[in-house]
């Protein structure tokens, strides 16, 4: 079995090697689906930008080639309950607005029957309404849910600006003045989706607690009277406050902290404000969404954000697990793109982190504002042996590993962007899967590989107070099956694999109960055929639904946590082991799958590096423990 690993290790190797940019990095597609296509058709037609044509075809291509045939639908996974009711919606209102599309079109009449059966329009969720709102093809409320004031309220009111997440912030703004001005943008060509309305009576909001809007609206306008001026002054200064924070965060490619949907509202909004659609601004914002296409199968396909630190960090790690010695020119390359790549504004995290200083790393090449923890570790990781040998680096590790202790929360857990934005009455916002969108708690996926990178290549161990407080909140945090519930990943396989392995790292024995009971907990979900498959229903469930087949993913991550606490192959170890090896090049639907989530029931990922990153790692962790023995 050793000898089968090490060839596959090489394999791996190799398609890494060769599928390496110029750059030093890995661009592998962010996918997530065809939303953000959709999303693209209805602006550059929104926009009127005839210099797209072409792309908008290609669009329409890659949009009908994931028409799901059985509902005639589209859905957000293969395993979904039927088809998804807004994807559908978001989908056939972007076919028709591309003009290459009638409405008669077979595929086009199932689309349209779906929606209709499942509820049509009124029962989209809150971010298909509001696209639709803005394209003039639904109503605005009559009292929007969420005044623009929100921008002034103070830090000594229940909830605040900066009390929401910075994701929520970016995708919340633009809503906000689009909200406020009730404003719509409809053209010639703009098609008529009223016969996807159920006709119900009302304006088609009730299910988003319709009728506490006017008194949360009332309280926020409440709490600016603490403010000195008269209501209609404060008014405007909270939307001139709106339309600075956007413009603030706009980064050097022309989009809004680098997110697609963020971008998006923000151009709306802008002209909202009266900004031409020819203004530069938004002219810069159009093409920065352009350059983040790439190509899945043959279509184009719009990205939510590039990946490429995330892939690249996470690569140049796996290879050198793998035994790929950092002075390759294949690790040289990565990691000095890493280098380049360290964060050195200020961002809204110094909110909250007033003593902290920049050094984190972002998601993508685009962002220069926003860095996370998760790929702030996973870049130290990376970097590791080339700071050792350049002390010029020194000064940059010690940011870094500094930026990742201010980040963590008073509970002793880390969040992924900001900490103390975790405020449960921020959930009582009239939005839409508020824990998902308004808040950045402590979760168990970035507080253990938090702990895995601060162990095993910080060596703080358990009697570092960051330490000590972080596996505390890991072991308040486990699930009664000896689970951990992985908010960034799909979904208790990828929890229990970042706590387990971050837990071993700082010194924690692996007799101990509470890891006793996950080791348990995953070799009593592992599939007959060797492997671990997880199905998105878990992350909407919030409980373990198993796939019903093995992934190569699921299954490295749960081969991984086995051997980090038990130091030596296991039949269930060898299991895994044997499917990774045979597996390794298959081409299916499992593979396609996504392993990672950005929102419950409505955004998930297929990260297509996956596939070769973590069974590096679980194969190379294999054989040295197995040659170890």
């Amino acid at each position: 079995m050793k000898e089968a690993a090490r060839r596959e290790i090489s394999r791996l190797i190799g398609v890494l090697r060769d599928e390496q940019c110029e750059n030093g990095s890995w661009d592998y597609p962010f996918d997530t689906g065809i939303k953000t296509d959709a999303y693209m058709i209805i602006l550059l037609r929104s926009l009127k930008m005839r210099k797209y044509e072409s792309l908008i075809q290609e669009l329409v291509e890659r949009i009908e080639s994931e028409q799901d045939d059985s509902t005639g639908g589209w859905k957000l996974f293969s395993d979904e309950k039927g088809a998804n009711l807004s994807l559908t919606i978001e989908a056939y209102y972007a076919l028709l607005y591309s003009r290459y599309r009638t409405g008669n079109e077979d595929n086009m009449v199932r689309a349209k029957q779906m929606i209709l059966t499942a509820g049509g329009i009124e029962k989209a969720d809150m971010f298909t309404k509001i696209t639709l709102a803005i394209t003039g093809q639904f109503s605005w409320p009559s009292v929007f849910p969420i005044p623009v004031e929100l921008m002034l309220l103070p830090p000594t009111f229940p909830i605040s600006f900066f009390d929401i997440s910075v994701f929520g912030r970016a995708n919340l703004v633009p809503i906000l003045l689009l909200g406020d001005a009730k404003y719509q943008r409809k053209t010639k060509n703009s098609p008529n989706l009223s016969s996807l309305s159920s006709k119900r009576d009302g304006d088609g909001w009730q299910e988003y607690r319709a009728n506490d809007w006017k008194n949360f609206t009332s309280n926020v306008k409440q709490g600016t009277l603490s403010l000195i001026g008269l209501p209609w002054e404060l008014h405007r200064i909270a939307k001139e406050k709106a339309k600075t924070y956007m413009l603030e965060r706009i980064e050097p490619d022309g989009t809004l902290l680098s997110y697609f949907s963020a971008t998006f509202f923000m151009i709306f909004a802008l002209m909202s404000l009266g900004y031409k659609r020819n203004d530069s601004t938004i002219q810069e914002a159009v093409q920065g969404l352009v350059k983040m296409k790439c190509s899945i199968k043959g279509h184009t396909h719009m990205q939510y954000t590039t990946a490429n630190v995330w892939n690249t960090t996470l690569i140049s790690h796996a290879l050198q697990v793998a035994g790929v010695n950092h002075h390759h020119s294949m690790i040289v390359r990565a990691n000095e793109y890493l280098v380049k790549r360290q964060q050195v504004l200020y961002g809204d995290w110094y909110v909250n982190a007033e003593t902290a200083v920049p050094g984190g790393w972002g998601f993508s090449h685009i962002n220069t504002l926003n860095p996370d923890v998760d790929d702030t570790t996973a870049a130290l990781r990376a970097i590791v042996n080339m700071v050792y040998e350049r002390p010029a680096l020194h000064g940059s590790w010690s940011r870094g590993v500094s930026w990742i202790l201010s980040m963590q929360n008073d509970d002793g857990g880390w969040p992924a962007f900001e900490r103390k934005v975790n405020k449960r009455f921020v959930h009582l916002l009239p939005v839409q899967k508020p824990e998902f969108l308004l808040t950045d708690p402590s979760t168990a996926d970035l507080t253990g590989r938090t702990l895995e990178y601060l162990g095993n290549y910080v060596h703080l161990m358990n009697t570092y107070p960051n330490i000590q407080q972080g596996k505390e909140w890991l072991y308040r945090n486990q699930k009664r099956d000896g689970s951990w519930y992985g908010r960034w990943g799909i979904c208790y396989i990828y929890g229990t694999w970042s706590a387990l392995t971050g837990l071993i790292a700082v010194g924690e024995r692996s007799d101990k109960k509470a890891i006793q009971k996950a080791v348990t907990w995953l070799k009593s979900i592992q599939n007959k055929d060797g492997g671990w498959g997880e199905s998105c229903l878990s992350d909407i469930e919030k409980k373990y639904i198993p796939l019903n087949s093995s992934t190569l993913t699921h299954t490295a991550w749960a081969v991984d946590a086995l051997l980090a606490v038990e130091q030596k192959s296991s039949p269930a170890i060898e299991k895994g082991i044997q499917f990774l090896i045979k597996e390794g090049e298959k081409q299916d639907w499992t593979t396609e799958y996504p392993k990672g989530q950005g929102m419950a029931a409505s955004f998930y990922i297929h990260y297509h590096s996956y596939r070769y990153i973590f069974p590096l790692i679980a194969l190379s962790h294999y054989v040295r423990a197995v040659s170890e023995k």
